[in-house]
């Protein structure tokens, strides 16, 4: 899927800067007219993004700042309700969760990893 107009790109981090299953990098949209924070990670070498919001209770998710994986590096858990992620998909694969989360789109491209706005998010610019 090509950007457009519509879908720009917006520059988030230097692709060394996200390893697998390591800290995520965090930055903020507004979504639903509000201003969240979501976050990147990389995976089994692809790079993914979310809002930082838990489908259970919209809570951030991240038990330390920018830590999302569980002990093993294979899921994405919740602090505060113990629900965990696929990385790849964002769907819950266990615990309290109502559905999956918010995935926002990446691409890397020349060693720049950006995310596309897309649907009602929007970036948050000072």
């Amino acid at each position: 899927m090509a950007s457009s107009e519509q879908d720009p790109l917006y520059p988030l981090c230097n692709s060394r800067d996200l390893v697998d299953s390591g800290l995520a990098v965090s930055f903020d949209v507004v979504y639903a007219g509000q201003t969240c924070r979501a976050f990147a990670i990389r995976y089994q070498g692809e790079a993914h993004a979310y809002l930082n919001r838990c489908a259970h209770v919209a809570m951030e998710m991240d038990w330390q700042p920018d830590r999302f994986f569980d002990d093993s590096g294979r899921w994405l858990i919740c602090a505060s309700h113990g629900a965990i992620y696929d990385p790849t998909t964002g769907a819950c694969r266990s615990g309290p969760c109502r559905g999956s989360l918010i995935k926002i789109r990446l691409v890397e491209r020349d060693g720049v990893v950006h995310w596309q706005s897309q649907y009602a998010l929007k970036p948050f610019l000072l």
